[in-house]
């Protein structure tokens, strides 16, 4: 949540901040704002609103300087206002900060600093933070006088000792007009090296058009930055962390041709399947190999259970990755929100693994449960999308997604590459246990060659879906249902719909129909079935039949050659035949479609849903 961006260096520091803000406003838009230092004064310049507004401001009261920070807020404590915007000062107005996290004791440290005569402009936990700073910053400087950034460093480090929660900061001081500063605990943060300038920031979106050369800080870390060096420390101690190489461009994370990220990001899909499967699959063995994943052969054939654990849409992904990996490898799965395993005290058995799946790698309760089971001995696998990132580093193995960026709020190719990953992950784990043989493994991994050119077929019906869109998308609510392997898509598919056009739909098992929602049939209540010709298309087919006799509007996703559902659905979206395991990574896509053209015919903001940010990295 919330998004950070630092520069120091030679050029003019506002064009670059609001250029890496626009960049990072998918994490935050509540509100934005810049700091800049010009000839010994902080100039800061921050209001509600998105970021283009703020743009706008500075063209009018331009600020001029080669050092600033600047964030875009998603609101945690204080509503969205220009007071309660980042940056903010400390007490002697001389520091200024920027913050993403959470700071829990903020309450009592308040009360403590307005004892010592601290007053507060705002609501908000992070002001508390530059008060804290700041005050041990004074501290040491009436004792010795004179401000240096090994004083700046120990007073950060002092601070933080105190505070309970999460952070990740960048600050600055007017006495030092050539350092940069950031620390953080519980939320992601990473330098960008560049040539005579340095960058700090939320994550390498804003960073990428200027170097690719990043370190990813960890927990407790401290980094001044100069416009030719950095330096780091922990507990107090000089440390160093590896410089890595971001493996996409700025221009991926473009909208190109595209009006919506969202948009480009579901059309991106075929590719990023196709390369995934050009690096894993192994067709002559019928078997897949990881370039990433440390666990060795020997280890596999030891896990006797599987816990995956994931958010929202990661853990509608993980529904699908257990009853792939069950069907295919004969495994128990269990699945587990990561909210929920982090307070439960779930006992871990003996040779489980746990597998937790993250877009950003940064999710806070999917990181705190699998902390939880590596305390009480686990092994843990980690399915992320950002190298580097924590969940990435403190897993005992990883299989990058290769997703590529992925700006749009609502998730799609996330998703589609989270399926993918675990169904590989299924069929390797079979052969591993002997239970997939070379040649039904051969069989799997020819069909799921197929799968990118199919899910090209499915973009390529667009219109169609523009069709059904307009002719529903004035709908108060919507039912999705499906079963078995598609059962997971259904809750997928609603959520979409809810994330980006705020239409309530929920998400059942078909046959759960019976078991309440059917209450809510009416002729201007629409379903949607996915209900493509498998082991379960009869049993399906009996729960349309409820729903069209209480003359409620059916949409259908159903497989090409299927007569029968035209003359029961009100509208039928075809998508190619393949294996039953494999319908997932055909299904979601036009339900990915759907909820983005109704979203569209609704006036909703798409790429930038209300309440919603991209990364949770607070509870």
């Amino acid at each position: 949540m919330c998004g950070i961006v630092g520069y120091v260096g030679r050029k003019e520091a506002t064009p670059l901040l609001i250029e890496g803000l626009r960049r990072l406003e998918y994490r935050g838009y509540d509100s934005a704002g810049i700091c800049v230092l010009t000839n010994g004064t902080l100039h800061v310049r921050k209001q509600v609103g998105r970021v283009e507004g703020l743009a706008q401001s500075l063209k009018t009261k331009p600020v001029k300087g080669s050092l600033g920070i600047s964030h875009t807020r998603w609101a945690t404590h204080g509503l969205p206002s220009d007071i309660n915007s980042h940056p903010h000062l400390d007490q002697s107005g001389k520091v200024a900060l920027v913050h993403n996290g959470i700071i829990e004791n903020y309450t009592t440290l308040r009360h403590r600093l307005q004892r010592l005569g601290h007053r507060f402009l705002s609501q908000t936990d992070t002001e508390v933070l530059a008060h804290l700073i700041g005050h041990h910053l004074d501290q040491a400087l009436a004792r010795k006088g004179e401000v240096t950034p090994e004083r700046v460093t120990q007073a950060i480090f002092a601070a933080t000792r105190e505070v309970e929660g999460t952070y990740a900061i960048a600050l600055m001081h007017q006495g030092l007009p050539g350092h940069l500063f950031g620390a953080r605990r519980g939320s992601p943060l990473v330098v960008g090296l560049g040539q005579d300038e340095n960058f700090l920031a939320s994550d390498v979106s804003p960073i990428v058009a200027h170097t690719r050369k990043v370190v990813y800080l960890h927990d407790g870390d401290i980094v001044t930055l100069t416009n030719k060096d950095f330096a780091l420390q922990a507990r107090g101690k000089a440390i160093q962390r590896p410089i890595s190489s971001v493996d996409w461009s700025a221009e991926e994370a473009e909208r190109g041709k595209h009006p919506h990220y969202m948009l480009k990001e579901i059309f991106e899909q075929p590719g990023r399947v196709a390369e995934v499967l050009r690096r894993t699959l192994r067709p002559a063995k019928g078997n897949v190999e990881f370039e990433e994943m440390a666990l060795k052969p020997k280890e596999l054939a030891k896990i006797n259970r599987l816990i995956l654990v994931g958010c929202g849409t990661s853990w509608h992904a993980a529904l699908v990755g257990e009853y792939v990996i069950e069907t295919l490898a004969r495994l128990p799965v269990e699945v587990e929100y990561g909210s929920e395993m982090r307070y439960r005290g779930r006992p871990i058995e003996k040779n489980t693994l746990i597998v937790s799946i993250s877009q950003s790698g940064e999710t806070a309760d999917t990181l705190a449960a699998i902390r939880a089971a590596k305390a009480q001995g686990a092994r843990t696998l980690g399915i992320v999308n950002v190298v580097g990132s924590t969940i990435a580093r403190e897993s005992d193995a990883d299989i990058y997604m290769r997703a590529g960026p992925e700006i749009g709020v609502a998730s799609t190719k996330a998703f589609e590459m989270q399926v993918l990953q675990l169904t590989l992950l299924g069929i390797a784990l079979a052969r591993q246990r002997g239970e997939l043989s070379p040649a039904a493994g051969r069989k799997l991994v020819r069909e799921l060659q197929t799968i990118p050119g199919k899910i090209e077929k499915i973009l390529a019906g667009d219109a169609h879906l523009r069709k059904i869109s307009k002719k529903y998308h004035q709908a108060t609510g919507f039912l999705y249902m499906g079963r078995q392997f598609n059962f997971p898509v259904a809750l997928e598919g609603a959520l979409k719909l809810k994330e980006i056009s705020y239409i309530h739909a929920e998400g059942y098992p078909s046959a759960e129909m019976k078991h309440g929602p059917i209450a809510l049939i009416a002729p201007d209540f629409p379903s949607v079935f996915v209900v493509p010709r498998d082991a379960m298309y009869d049993k399906n087919m009996s729960n349309v039949e409820e729903i069209r006799a209480r003359k409620g509007p059916i949409i259908a996703v159903a497989t090409e050659g299927d007569a029968e559902i035209k003359h029961k659905a009100s509208d039928v979206i075809y998508i190619p035949q393949t294996l039953d395991i494999l319908q997932p990574l055909l299904t979601v896509v036009p339900l990915q479609l759907l909820a983005y053209h109704i979203a569209v015919l609704r006036g909703c903001d798409v790429d930038k849903p209300r309440n919603l940010a991209k990364s949770v990295t607070v509870e």
